[in-house]
């Protein structure tokens, strides 16, 4: 492991960007219409036989019949008209979604449907429509592209319709945002409370009033007494518990400091979100800081315009702001979210290695090298994964194929 030190840091005050949470709360209906009975097809020709003629046709008529309800069973579980469905148990970030008081099992599919939670209204009261599970209102954590059997699961619990999920890696202003939203509060009130009651956020000194990277992604139990203030609270101290646990103040790079451990963690955090790689991510910034090559994480400059993007331009890296990793060396003053547990411990315990770029060339294939040149061709494989799969500018619109990772 490189002891190199780390160069060294102020903590400053930022303001963060914004959040998709939840809506307001229902109650089960009836499933979809039956689908229509197949018709038979009408003969081409009349019937000119005689008797022996009349026997076959009424044999193959029974035969037909007996095709016909196989078939039918075989067409509702595999056929054509089997409503679309995705499988397993979703992906991607948390969202909050909210069943409204007095809604109808299609209501609530809708909803589902409309925020790619399910892949289709039928699927959904399909599967409901079949089960005893009561759906109460309240407003819950699912994910995108769940199987409908899955997403019944969660909304059939009593117990996720009283809580409030904040994924790892949100910004201050996106758990402001999604508190509101949870509460029913107006839009900045959580960030307003944070503002006016920093010393009852109790925050540690190092965070000189900065809630950023403290607000730690948990779920949180939300009842009839639950404040923006009591959330936020509650946040803070287990963030201090969490971190204490992970024995921030104390970590293994020679000369950084708990609070640079936690600015690294959110980098971390920002750049990754697949835990086996998050160790090499860390120690490609523990590389470059030692050897002072700017950072150039696209990360930083998506906090500092309050964006998500993979896309960094050229005007974008000429940004003037203390985030702009590509023109300020060494960490950025503060976190720029709030991570969880396995970007602190990557933080803590980077992986040993010489790497200096990385780049996520395709989901799951996340490719870490020392080579510039290696590193360019990797973006080049990047470039032309996006061109495929997507209608955004490649990577090469901007300044990426100097970038240190996607």
């Amino acid at each position: 492991m490189d002891q190199d030190a780390v160069p060294g840091l102020s903590p400053g005050h930022l303001g963060a960007p914004t959040f998709e949470p939840a809506p307001a709360p229902v109650d089960l209906a009836t499933g979809p219409d039956p689908a229509g009975e197949p018709e038979e097809p009408e003969s081409a020709h009349p019937d000119h036989t005689g008797l022996a003629c009349g026997l076959t046709l009424l044999l193959l008529a029974l035969l037909a019949g007996g095709a016909l309800l196989a078939g039918r069973a075989l067409f509702v579980h595999s056929g054509p008209s089997r409503p679309a469905d995705y499988a397993g148990h979703g992906h991607g970030e948390v969202i909050q979604i909210s069943v409204p008081e007095g809604a109808s099992l299609t209501k609530i599919a809708q909803i589902l449907q409309q925020n790619q939670v399910v892949a289709s209204v039928r699927a959904f009261t399909s599967v409901a429509a079949g089960s005893s599970t009561k759906i109460q209102p309240g407003t819950y954590a699912l994910r995108h592209q769940m199987s409908a059997g899955a997403a019944l699961g969660v909304l059939g619990n009593p117990a996720n319709a009283n809580a409030l999920t904040i994924p790892e890696g949100r910004r201050a202003s996106q758990v402001y945002s999604a508190i509101d939203q949870r509460l029913n509060l107006p839009a900045g009130t959580a960030q307003h409370t944070a503002e006016q009651h920093l010393a009852e956020l109790k925050l540690p000194d190092y965070a000189v009033g900065n809630p950023e990277g403290l607000l730690f992604p948990s779920t949180y139990s939300v009842t009839g007494d639950t404040t923006a203030l009591s959330l936020l609270q509650q946040m803070v101290a287990r963030a201090g518990r969490e971190f204490g646990t992970d024995d921030i103040d104390h970590p293994e790079v020679s000369g950084l400091t708990g609070y640079q451990a936690l600015v690294v963690a959110s980098l971390v955090q920002g750049e990754s979100d697949n835990p086996d790689d998050m160790a090499k991510v860390a120690r490609v910034i523990y590389n470059r800081l030692a050897r002072s090559m700017p950072l150039q994480l696209d990360s930083t400059i998506n906090y500092a315009l309050g964006r998500a993007t993979l896309h960094t331009s050229v005007t974008d890296t000429q940004l003037d702001s203390p985030f702009n990793t590509y023109r300020v060396p060494g960490l950025p003053p503060t976190p720029i979210d709030n991570p969880g547990h396995d970007a602190v411990r990557a933080a803590l315990n980077p992986a040993p290695g010489d790497w200096l770029y990385f780049v996520t060339v395709r989901p799951g294939d996340t490719r870490f090298t020392d080579s510039d040149q290696q590193h360019r061709k990797n973006v080049e494989e990047f470039n032309a994964y996006q061109a495929r799969h997507s209608a955004s500018p490649s990577a090469t619109d901007g300044d990426s194929s100097e970038s240190t990772g996607q």
